[in-house]
């Protein structure tokens, strides 16, 4: 990642977890634990394992919590997109990528507590995405923002 653009990026973290009744409430208990506030999420499964994805507060710390409790978990990369709660924002932002040849790898969105919305991405070019959508003056929200929220 280029310099300066640490800030501009979110750390999600990501468990793989077996696909069943239960392993989401342990994975969420132990946060619980922790007092580290969950953001965002999504599952996503494949046969008897899943990917639970998540934005948290403070992603170190959860990551250290989750590992120390068994479980595989890992820390990527991903954008922090601040988009108005409108019909359109999402289709203005994947015709950006479009036209700059980024392709999303996967998205997930929430609306925060001033009514604007969050969408969540995982680019295959993370530099060149956020320089394309400061260029269409689109917000990005980092870390610290995020902790905010």
């Amino acid at each position: 990642m280029g310099a300066g653009m640490e800030n501009k990026v979110i750390k999600q973290i990501s468990l793989f977890a077996e696909n069943k009744p239960g392993r989401l409430a342990s994975v969420a208990n132990k946060l619980k634990s922790a007092g580290i506030n969950i953001r965002a999420f999504t599952i996503a499964e494949s046969g008897d394992f899943g990917i639970i994805r998540m934005v948290v507060d403070r992603s170190d710390y959860a990551h250290s919590v989750l590992h120390e409790a068994g479980f595989t978990v890992s820390e990527t990369s991903v954008l922090g997109i601040e988009m108005q709660d409108v019909p359109g924002s999402m289709s203005r932002i994947a015709e950006i990528f479009g036209a700059a040849n980024i392709n999303l790898d996967y998205a997930y969105a929430f609306v925060t507590r001033d009514q604007k919305a969050l969408l969540i991405v995982r680019v295959n070019e993370i530099d060149r995405a956020i320089k394309t959508l400061e260029e269409n003056n689109i917000k990005l929200i980092g870390m610290k923002e995020l902790e905010k929220i």
